[in-house]
């Protein structure tokens, strides 16, 4: 979904836009892996914050992350409904949220099954896509006039590129539901975000080589445009991208789901969302969430949804990273690891990178938090 919109900012210079990601995703993972370690707990950085910056910064990067990974799960959503019946997206991403909500309501460890294979099959997927393309003639060389890369625009770009990166994330509000988190969650955010990196610079690098800048920038669908034109090729790629798809949204709900619990046990969402059921799994939680996807699903522009996904995402990894800074000073046990520039840094590049967005979405994510920071500080004003 993203490659089209970032080689229309960063034009040649995607694979520096994905590099940056990738730095940025790295010192972010970092960050939020090793805190989960030290507060083994559902939230992520909504808890890391509350913990270790105060209730307010907590909040802002709870409701960054459900608001981002809610226009998350919708954006996927409807490039299945695109794939798979382009006529009716909004019917088909309405009926794959709600199979991955029953999904998901069984419990973590069916979800992590279901995750896992289709990660495996993907993989396998983009293999063969890698490999089918190589075989193919190079694009020819850009033809016509194109807009100046600047700075600002190969900016924008990574934090277009971010979106796809943003996954590991949800390993760290996974907290309560995985056994010895402080050893298990940093060991698989590693592994994570080397697979990540390695897949996304491997497939920028194939197309860019074909289609080519020219076409990939107005392509909604690149991956079949890099593969051969024998039939049954564009059929197969689009499944496969569905099916990517469809793994991302498990754990995008996931993620969601406990998060708005951690935030309903603190009463800073209502609290029948912190209601787990007999599989240990806040089922309320992610329905509202399901609920909210399919508005979206049934309004929202897919492009307009990835900017304000990553807008809001970058502000939740913004409170880890000054979370994961302030816990540093005290590191008496050695448990973060981490130095504090590093934290630093990633704090700055991620709200460097949600500013480098266009001003609609960046506003309207802006807009979210700020009014949710009001309600909440007008609702405990009221509270006896």
């Amino acid at each position: 979904m993203v490659w089209g919109p970032a080689v229309r900012a960063a034009g040649p210079w995607l694979l520096a836009a994905v590099g940056i990601a990738a730095v940025v995703a790295i010192i972010n993972a970092a960050s939020t892996s090793l805190l989960a370690a030290r507060h083994p707990v559902a939230g992520g950085a909504y808890t890391f914050g509350r913990s270790e910056l105060g209730p307010v910064w907590g909040f802002v990067a709870g409701v960054g992350f459900v608001v981002g990974k809610t226009a998350s799960v919708a954006a996927m959503a409807l490039a299945i409904g695109s794939y798979a019946w382009p006529d009716h997206a909004p019917l088909v991403g309405t009926a794959v949220i709600v199979a991955v909500w029953i999904m998901n309501a069984r419990g973590v460890t069916r979800t992590a099954r279901a995750t896992t294979a289709i990660a495996a099959l993907v993989l396998a997927g983009l293999a063969a896509v890698i490999a089918s393309s190589l075989t193919q003639p190079a694009a020819p060389a850009a033809l016509g006039p194109h807009d100046p890369v600047t700075a600002t625009s190969v900016a924008s770009a990574a934090a277009l590129v971010f979106f796809a990166f943003a996954g590991y994330a949800r390993l760290a509000t996974l907290g309560e539901e995985v056994r010895d988190p402080r050893r298990t969650i940093p060991r698989a955010v590693v592994i994570a975000i080397s697979i990540v990196v390695a897949v996304y610079l491997a497939l920028g690098a194939v197309l860019l080589r074909r289609p080519g800048v020219d076409v990939l920038s107005d392509s909604a669908a690149p991956l079949s445009l890099a593969v051969p034109d024998a039939a049954g090729w564009a059929a197969a790629v689009a499944l496969l991208a569905a099916v990517a798809a469809t793994g991302a949204m498990v754990a995008l709900m996931a993620g969601v789901g406990r998060t708005a619990m951690a935030m309903a046990r603190e009463s800073d969402l209502p609290g029948g969302l912190a209601i787990v059921g007999k599989t240990g799994v806040p089922q309320r939680a992610e329905a509202v969430g399901a609920v909210a996807s399919i508005g979206l699903v049934w309004w929202g522009d897919l492009g307009f949804a990835l900017a304000m996904s990553s807008v809001a995402v970058l502000v939740y990894y913004a409170v880890a990273n000054a979370a994961a800074f302030k816990a540093a000073r005290r590191d008496d046990d050695g448990v973060l690891g981490i130095p504090r520039g590093v934290a630093a840094l990633g704090f700055v590049l991620c709200v460097l990178l949600a500013l480098s967005l266009e001003a609609a979405p960046t506003l309207a994510a802006a807009g979210c938090l700020v009014l949710a920071v009001v309600v909440r500080a007008a609702v405990r004003r009221r509270r006896p």
